[in-house]
């Protein structure tokens, strides 16, 4: 497969992050990890930038973000102009995040969700095409 994904986690996301590396990377995908790469006090900010701008350079096509809620990572991911990032705490959401908003990353917030649910939603998410349409003409309204 060759589609490349961008993953990175603050402390309190890196046993999920590291989980669902390891799960993407059995499925084929391949996988830039940048960090954080232990469970050692981390700031959220220094691993979501570096995956927003690989998504938003186009040397990742989609991102996974992991911390304690989800909303640090998906805040700051969602600064960047070209990205989309999708807070998703159940496997509805993920499709949904990609049919009507072409979310480009998606945040899972690894204390409020068990692990096969962040799995889940990880590969619904990723198995999911934008409908276009009237929705197109929403995201595009998505930019400042």
């Amino acid at each position: 497969m060759d589609i490349r994904i961008a993953i990175g986690s603050d402390h309190a996301g890196f046993l999920y992050k590291e989980a669902i590396k390891n799960w993407l990377q059995e499925q084929g995908y391949q996988v830039e990890d940048f960090g954080t790469y232990s469970a050692d006090s981390a700031d959220y900010a220094d691993f979501a930038h570096p995956v927003a701008n690989a998504v938003e350079s186009g040397s990742a096509q989609w991102g996974v973000l992991v911390c304690g809620s989800g909303q640090g990572v998906a805040m700051t991911a969602n600064k960047h102009q070209g990205i989309r990032a999708a807070l998703v705490w159940s496997p509805e959401l993920a499709p949904l995040s990609r049919q009507h908003n072409n979310a480009n990353v998606i945040c899972v917030p690894e204390r409020f969700v068990s692990l096969e649910t962040a799995i889940e939603s990880v590969r619904l998410f990723l198995a999911t095409e934008f409908e276009g349409g009237r929705h197109e003409r929403r995201v595009a309204k998505m930019s400042c």
